[in-house]
This record gives C-alpha cells, sequence and structure tokens, in this order.
C-alpha cells in the first residue's frame, strides 16, 4: 500500500513516510492509493472479535510496510484498561430521543475524555516506529493546531516519548475553561502550550505555513529534527478513526440493531472533517452506509458548501458553546474532493490554491452531485443545541455534551425532513463534563457556580452523572504553561520552544 499527495499524485511514499512527514512538502494531504475491501464474510468474522482484534485487522491493511508484531505493539499498547474505562473503549449507548432511537457511538472514554483519544493513544506508536523507518536519527517535532480536544489527548499522547518534542497552538478565547486547564497543566519534558490572539483557522493556517517552510525545515533539519502533526492531516491520525465506525457496525448487528448486510446513517459533529472523513472512508472499504449526516454549528461553511457545491470562508466567525467546531477551513474536506474529482490532483490543488487566495471555490458539477448524494449538511444554533441537550436528559436521563447536543439536532431535522428510518449511529465526541457551563445552562441551573470545578461538582450534584477521573483530578492542578502569541509570531515560538535559532 502507497500513499499520495492530493496536490500531486505522481509521487508515492510508504505508510511510514507518510505518517512521518505528516503534509506532504507539496502542501497536499497523503491519501491511500486505493482502499482494501471488507468482504462480508470477513465483516462477519470480525462480530465476533474484540475491539483491538478488529482494529489490528483493519490496521494491517493499510499499514504494509509494519510486521504483524510492530501493530500489536500499536494496538495493544493504545487500548488498554489502563487508558480507557472500559474494555470496548467506544461503546454504543441507545437512547431515545422525541421518540426517535439513537445509537451513540460514545468515543469519550479515554484518558482525556474526548473522541481524540481514540486515534492520539495509537498515533505516537505508529509514528516512533515510522521514524525509524523512513528517517532514522531525527527527532519528530509534533506540531498541532487545536480547537480544543486535539491539543489535550496530543500532548497525553506523546507525553516523554523518546525522539519526539510536541508544540500545541489554541485560540486564546476559542476553547472552554476545562480545555484550557487540561493543556496548561500538561506534564511531560517534552511538551509545550501557547494560547494565540485568534481563532483556531488563524491557529492551523500558521501551522501548516511553518509545516511548509523550507528556512525553517533546514533549521530543524541541523538539529536533527522534523516536523510532523498530530492533526487529522496526519494518516496516521486519520487511519485509526475508521477503526471505531466498523467496530460500530458490528456492535449494532451484535445488539439486534441490525441485522448483517443492512445498511446505517452516520451523524458526526463536524468542524475539520476529518471525523466523518473516517467514516467515508469506512464505507469505501465496504461498509453499507445509506447517508452520512454532516452537522455544524452556527459556522456552518460545511453545510453551506454540501448544498450549493460552493465553499465559502469569507463569513462572520462565531464563538460558540461547541467550540471544537468553531472552523470555517475544513482541511479534511480536501481528501473528499480528491477523492470525489477521480484523483485529479490539479484540480484539487486549483481548489485550495483558490481558497488561499479568494478565500472561495465552487467545485464542478460532477463532484457537487456526487457529494450531495452520499451527505447531508445540516447546521444547529445555540438555542437548539442547548434545548437538544435539556431534552435528552429530561426525557432519558441521559447527559451529552455540546458537540454531540449539535449531531443529535441535526439528525432529528434529518429524520424529520426525509422520513428516512436507517438506524444511526451517532458520533458523540466528548464528556459533558468539558462544557460544564453550557450543559448546565441547557438543563436549567438557576444559580451558576464561578469556578470551572464548581460547576462540575454542580452538575453533578443535579444529573448524578459520573464525573470522569480524568476531569475530577485536575482540580488545584498548577498550571505549566501561560504564554499568550500573535499569531505572526508562531513561528519565533516554536524556535524558541525548541531552544535552536
Amino acid at each position: 500500500m502507497f500513499y499520495h499527495s492530493t496536490q500531486d499524485n505522481k509521487k508515492k511514499v510508504t505508510s511510514a513516510e507518510a505518517i512521518a512527514q505528516g503534509i506532504s512538502p507539496d502542501g497536499g494531504l497523503f491519501v491511500p492509493e486505493s482502499f482494501p475491501q471488507l468482504e462480508p464474510a470477513t465483516l462477519e468474522n470480525m462480530l465476533s472479535m474484540s475491539y483491538q482484534e478488529r482494529a489490528k485487522l483493519i490496521i494491517t491493511q493499510y499499514l504494509t510496510d509494519f510486521s504483524d508484531e510492530e501493530i500489536d505493539d500499536c494496538v495493544y499498547s493504545a487500548y488498554t484498561k489502563r487508558k480507557f474505562e472500559y474494555k470496548n473503549p467506544a461503546p454504543i449507548a441507545s437512547v431515545k430521543y422525541n421518540g426517535l432511537p439513537l445509537n451513540l457511538l460514545e468515543l469519550w472514554h479515554g484518558p482525556t475524555c474526548a473522541f481524540k483519544d481514540m486515534a492520539l493513544q495509537i498515533l505516537p506508536h505508529f509514528l516512533t516506529k515510522s521514524l525509524k523507518k523512513a528517517v532514522n536519527g531525527l527527532d519528530a517535532v509534533i506540531l498541532v493546531a487545536t480547537s480544543g480536544d486535539t491539543g489535550k489527548a496530543a500532548l497525553e499522547g506523546f507525553r516523554d516519548v523518546d525522539h519526539t518534542k510536541i508544540i500545541v497552538f489554541y485560540p486564546e478565547s476559542g476553547v472552554s475553561a476545562m480545555q484550557k486547564h487540561q493543556m496548561n497543566t500538561q506534564e511531560g519534558e517534552n511538551v509545550y502550550v501557547c494560547a494565540i490572539k485568534g481563532n483556531f483557522d488563524d491557529a492551523q493556517t500558521a501551522v501548516k505555513k511553518i509545516f511548509t517552510d523550507k528556512d525553517t525545515s533546514e533549521i530543524l533539519k541541523k538539529n536533527k529534527m522534523m516536523f510532523s502533526s498530530a492533526n487529522s492531516i496526519n494518516w496516521g491520525r486519520l487511519l485509526p478513526q475508521i477503526v471505531y465506525y466498523i467496530s460500530a457496525y458490528c456492535d449494532m448487528v451484535n445488539l439486534g440493531k441490525i441485522d448483517l448486510g443492512d445498511k446505517i446513517n452516520i451523524a458526526v459533529p463536524t468542524g475539520n472533517f476529518g471525523n466523518i472523513l473516517a467514516a467515508y472512508y469506512a464505507y469505501e472499504m465496504g461498509l453499507p452506509v445509506n447517508k452520512f449526516i454532516c452537522a455544524s454549528n452556527s459556522n456552518n461553511v460545511l453545510t453551506d458548501f454540501i448544498n450549493t457545491g460552493i465553499y465559502n470562508k469569507n463569513r462572520q466567525f462565531y464563538t460558540t458553546i461547541s467550540p471544537s467546531m468553531d472552523i470555517l477551513v475544513s482541511s479534511n474536506l480536501e481528501r473528499l474532493l480528491y477523492h470525489m474529482s477521480g484523483n485529479n490532483d490539479e484540480e484539487t490543488k486549483r481548489y485550495m490554491e483558490l481558497l488561499k487566495k479568494d478565500g472561495t471555490y465552487a467545485v464542478s458539477d460532477s463532484i457537487r452531485g456526487k457529494i450531495s448524494s452520499m451527505f447531508y449538511g445540516g447546521f444547529c444554533d445555540e438555542e437548539n443545541t442547548k434545548k437538544a441537550i435539556r431534552d435528552l436528559f429530561l426525557q432519558r436521563k441521559y447527559l451529552c455534551d455540546t458537540h454531540t447536543a449539535v449531531a443529535v439536532s441535526v439528525y432529528a431535522d434529518y429524520a424529520e425532513k426525509t422520513g428516512d428510518t436507517t438506524p444511526v449511529v451517532i458520533a458523540s465526541t466528548a464528556s459533558p463534563y468539558k462544557f460544564s457551563k453550557a450543559v448546565l445552562e441547557s438543563i436549567g441551573c438557576d444559580e451558576m457556580p464561578i469556578s470551572e470545578f464548581d460547576m462540575v461538582e454542580k452538575l453533578h450534584e443535579l444529573t448524578d452523572v459520573n464525573v470522569p477521573e480524568p476531569l475530577s483530578t485536575l482540580r488545584g492542578k498548577p498550571s505549566r504553561f501561560s504564554e499568550v502569541a500573535d499569531k505572526e509570531n508562531m513561528q519565533a515560538v516554536v524556535l524558541e520552544a525548541l531552544h535552536i535559532q
């Protein structure tokens, strides 16, 4: 299995090279040259497998330059009881919302209580092995822009991992208080965290620019370092996310929700398009999917794109109660455009250049038709996000976070508009305790506590829902990082954090 860049498919690299580099030198994203196929018999055999066994089967087909022993080590080091609350790290909770049956794929039972753990607990194992195969002798500098959850999950995953350093940038006013505290209290000798004056798109744009700056890369190379990424632009981040959709399908069969071979719908709260792209990749492998429901918050650039074929980031940016989705430049959409254009790198590159130059582009009628036939785009404002949290709790005593609530609300709208009764799997992406203030407001808390951790206690008192241990133990933990930088100075921050000139 080889990998091509979305902006230059003449070159091909191994999986180890793709993971080590993170992003292609031409600025494109790495994609597999083909998708391994899940035969019906294989899917049937997976029904009796553990999550870890399913992960190994899928990952082996993509990382063909890794040995069985290496993949075993990656999988069984990542998905352990020590790191995840349950033996199955991605369980399904079945509830009803306004009479609609929902199957919530809970992806937040890991060490940072967000879905990013599902990929970022295994990525460091992929990367350290890839470094030995592809660039022996260089240390990896993991550069991360985060809208909230990726930062902490990446910091935790790469903490004190040999031959790696990790630097995380987050928007100063664009993450929840809990997310900020999680990042700024991070332990580890190889970690660094910095807030920026700007939003996530500013951070992401600057990180991409630093990645592709030849002078900076040369400085790192002289110091025996190279850049890599823990964002979903890295293939090693995206691959593990494919696993949990296929595993969820198997669990749906085992739970009696569907018969083997039946189609499902998949609804995902989306900002950067990585999580829902992983679901699409599972479909390309043969997973029976009827519709992908792409749920946005008030930053509804993806909703408009799916409905019109025009991507336009030139619009008001909203800071919302679902901050991990406060994004106007959805990086992983580039991969979908590449596939939908018939692997046309020139066409894909043209769209990305227009986005950089004008902030907008319009895809061909062919691409628009393919996307609209498979994807439904909808969005949810603050009021309806809170309503979904409140109704789900009052009706079923099920407490969800603000991002999951966006997906629940958009899916309910979809079901009402279309009458589609295909069983749905909804990606539940974070613990409600990561967004305690917004969740408390949603369920009608009369007296709001002042501190974040008093809010956590209040939410527990009102709902009797357990507080995850990784969050409860943060109280009183001192911050290690407090730097706030201008977005124009991020490159200087990187070099200073690495102690190089």
